[in-house]
């Protein structure tokens, strides 16, 4: 199903429009950040491209979350940070002064670690970005919130329960529901920072078989500690050490010929 609409990333500009149709194409030139006096990220280039699965993977504290919540600004909330380079989403420069992040969060959802659902219904949680946006059409939100149900796998499970609170589902219930909330607001690109490292097997096996899925639709990046993880379900796989970019190709090369050395060492388990 395609999916094509004008996004107008920019306040007070009817000219500089985006148009997005399924993913988008992210380009990253020369990135720094800084908080205070730390350099977090040191200068990485990056162009991930649209509908494919790219894995962010390395140790803990080498830069791959920070550089992740770039793409939505994440970062701008986190004292002391700094960045210079240039971040673009379909050629359009993120970090404008001008850029409406608001309407930039819309078109990038984000996935956290732990399920985060809303202490409403099921219904509400999935509706509830819908509502923000003023939308008050209830047979769009009925046809939206059903549609992003399905398209998280788990319409099914809690159709005749929509009114049912979202804190009674299980964990893998919770962080498909928290997928469809983000679905809802039909964002471009999908960030998902370790999403199911709080999860047993077989609710991650959903997840990972959703993300597959998802890509036909959508732009996504995850973050993972879990190498048989990005090995499944990645096309592309960023490897991460202390904040620079080590080696980023297909993620089969990278598993069965990397160039680099470090990202031997990091894949066989022989560091980190």
């Amino acid at each position: 199903m395609e999916k094509t609409k004008n996004i107008k990333l920019e306040k007070d500009s009817m000219k500089d429009e985006t148009t997005l149709s399924n993913g988008s194409r992210i380009e990253a030139k020369d990135v720094k950040v800084w908080y205070d006096d730390f350099m977090a990220i040191k200068g990485i280039d990056m162009v991930i491209k649209p509908n494919t699965i790219t894995a962010f993977i390395g140790p803990s504290g080498c830069g791959k979350s920070t550089f992740l919540r770039l793409f939505n600004r994440m970062n701008d909330y986190v004292e002391g940070f700094k960045m210079e380079g240039k971040i673009k989403i379909n050629g359009d420069s993120i970090y404008k002064k001008k850029v409406n992040v608001e309407q930039l969060r819309k078109e990038i959802g984000m996935v956290f670690q732990k399920p985060n659902p809303f202490p409403k219904s099921i219904f509400e949680n999935v509706a509830y970005g819908l509502k923000i946006q003023g939308i008050k059409d209830k047979k769009l939100i009925d046809e939206r919130v059903e549609k992003a149900l399905r398209q998280a796998d788990l319409w099914e499970e809690v159709k005749d329960n929509l009114k049912k609170s979202a804190l009674a589902l299980s964990g893998g219930q919770q962080q498909r529901l928290c997928i469809a909330r983000t679905l809802a607001v039909q964002p471009s690109i999908l960030l998902m920072d370790e999403p199911t490292s709080a999860l047993d097997p077989i609710s991650t096996a959903k997840i990972e078989e959703l993300i597959h899925h998802l890509k036909e639709e959508y732009t996504i990046i995850i973050v993972t500690h879990n190498m048989q993880q990005a090995s499944r379900i990645s096309d592309y796989t960023a490897f991460f050490y202390l904040g620079e970019l080590i080696e980023y190709d297909k993620t089969r090369k990278i598993f069965t010929n990397p160039e680099k050395k470090q990202t031997e060492n990091y894949i066989t388990g022989r560091f980190g």
